[in-house]
């Protein structure tokens, strides 16, 4: 649902000014600088060693990033370290690091072209959509489908990267598990959650917009 977000620009203004040199050197924004700095060397290893090994290496690796995302904001909130910074690069990382692994397992064929594409546009409408939003004065709040979205490619990425069958014993019985795929399985359902968090924050934000256009009416009528 969209809003005008008055409260949290009174929030802002009221804020002290903060010194960007002190910014770029919060424990925060280090994780984040960390999680880009990973994304060649898991691009690396996704293209130029596609082996059980390589792919258990890059699933750590993208794992490990996905922590520290996680982390970074947990410590902003806690210990009051939220920055201009920090809320301009950590949703980037996530961005960067999770667009190169889609493009990598395109090239290794492990997921199908169309549905990164279809990936890649609903995140760049989305990013366009709230820029929008931004210089019109209304925000457009997370709902849970794209949370639930988010959650759905991050494991489901992690399977593409290990990418291999691994065996593993149950009850006197050797078992496979077929990790590619269980993450396409994954990427598919996040797929379904894209569009539906899509079209909502598309109908969400025209809705705030026209509402907005109305009141202005009946103010100067």
């Amino acid at each position: 649902m969209c809003h005008t977000p008055d409260s949290t620009m009174k929030d802002a203004k009221k804020r002290p000014p903060t010194n960007l040199r002190e910014e770029l050197f919060h424990l925060p924004n280090l994780l984040t600088y960390g999680r880009i700095l990973v994304i060649p060397l898991v691009v690396y290893i996704i293209l130029e060693h596609p082996t059980p090994r390589g792919g258990f290496y890059a699933a750590a690796l993208f794992g490990l990033a996905a922590i520290t995302d996680f982390l970074d904001g947990w410590l902003a909130r806690n210990m009051k370290l939220e920055s201009v910074i920090g809320k301009f690069l950590d949703p980037l990382a996530d961005k960067l690091i999770v667009m190169a692994c889609f493009v990598c397992l395109v090239q290794i064929e492990r997921i199908p072209a169309w549905l990164v594409v279809v990936l890649l546009a609903r995140e760049i409408s989305i990013t366009g959509l709230r820029s929008v939003a931004s210089t019109e004065g209304l925000s457009v709040d997370v709902i849970q489908a794209g949370k639930l979205k988010t959650a759905l490619q991050l494991i489901g990425l992690v399977g593409l990267l290990i990418g291999f069958r691994y065996p593993f014993n149950f009850l006197f019985a050797t078992y496979e598990v077929d990790f590619t795929g269980f993450g396409l399985i994954l990427i598919y359902l996040s797929l379904v959650f894209s569009l539906v968090s899509g079209g909502s924050y598309f109908l969400s934000f025209f809705r705030a917009l026209d509402e907005r256009n109305r009141a202005a009416r009946t103010t100067t009528g």
